[in-house]
This record gives C-alpha cells, structure tokens and sequence, in this order.
C-alpha cells in the first residue's frame, strides 16, 4: 500500500501547477470525509490516497487522461485496486474506455470530483473566500447557470449522484460538508507548497 507521503511525491513529479495541487488535496480530503461518513473509516487512508491521485497525469497528458496515470502507476508498483478506483473516475469521458465504477469508493470519486471543482469556484467568488458559509442554495444556483464553472459537468455529477442511489441535494450537502473538514488543513498545505517552490 502506497503511503500518503509516497503519494504527495508522486502527484508532485507530474503536477506542478497550484490549481492542480488545490484540486488534488481537496478531493483528498473529501474522499477521506466520505471513507469515514460512510463506514470505511478503517479504509480511509486508502480513499484519500484515491483522491490525491486522482488526476496524476491530467497536468501533462490530458489527451491521455486515465490510461497514462495507469501506465506512471504500474511502473511505481502501485496497487491495481488504487489503480483501479483512479481510472474508473473517466468512465465515459476519457479518449480511451475506463472501467465503470463499482465500489462505493469509486462511486464517490466519480460523483464529486467535478462537484469540489463547482463548489471550488463558487467559494472563490464569496468575500469569505471560503466554502465555511456556503450554504446548498448558493451551489443549486450556480448549478443551473451553465455559463458558471463551464468546465465541470452537470451530467457527470447527476450520473454520481444516481449511481450512489442520493438526490441532488444530498450530494451538495456532503459535499459541502466534505470540503468544510478539510479546508483549513488544505490551505496551510498550499501555504508551505508554495513556500517549497
């Protein structure tokens, strides 16, 4: 099993740009929130590593998304169930096919990578910068208004939310509340990334 600090250097080889970073450790954390909210606490480890990883070849191949970061992955000698849950996030969107997500760890993956992108962006555009006072209805109106956050898919976070068998509204919530736990950690770990280049 990778270790988490085995996983920040390699995200780090292949990614350098700090929007990049920010994504990674976001849906990290979200992904820790969910092990541990749905009762895989004693996996935890192992989903936020999924999400750290998720995008690894995105920065340098993304016409190769997916396929490329299975090829990095196999040489470092990673774990095919790791390996595994990071492809099936490109089900149906990637140049090349991916397995469909099946685990419910996979299921999560899929659903918020592009939501934490949304909420992301949404949180930049409040005074507070934050996403501590975002509430659902803010993330509704924003999820209508397709000219916002244009690069994240409406249609991949509503396949999420129905393959995990959740309304709309309870993914916003989570999620939210996901991105919420992690928030001061991901700020000070941008804050020494950043010192670090």
């Amino acid at each position: 099993m990778i270790t988490r600090e085995e996983a920040w250097k390699l995200l780090t080889e292949y990614n350098k740009e700090e929007f990049h970073i920010q994504h990674a450790l976001t849906v990290e954390g979200a992904m820790r929130y969910f092990a541990i909210k749905l009762g895989y606490e004693e996996e935890s480890d192992f989903w936020a590593n999924v999400g750290l990883l998720h995008d690894l070849d995105f920065e340098m191949y993304p016409e190769e998304h997916c396929s490329k970061t299975q090829e990095i992955m196999r040489e470092c000698g990673i774990d095919e169930r790791l390996i595994r849950a990071v492809a099936s996030h490109g089900y149906g969107l990637c140049s090349k096919p991916q397995p469909k997500p099946e685990h419910q760890m996979e299921k999560v993956l899929f659903a918020v990578d592009e939501l934490t992108g949304l909420i992301g962006a949404a949180a930049r555009m409040r005074p507070s910068k934050s996403v501590m006072d975002m509430e659902i209805s803010s993330i509704k109106k924003k999820f209508k208004d397709k000219k916002f956050a244009a690069g994240c898919s409406r249609d991949v976070i509503k396949q999420g939310a129905e393959s995990l068998g959740w309304e709309l509204d309870k993914l916003f919530e989570e999620t939210i509340l996901a991105m919420r736990s992690c928030e001061e950690d991901i700020n000070n770990k941008m804050v020494v990334y950043k010192e670090s280049k």
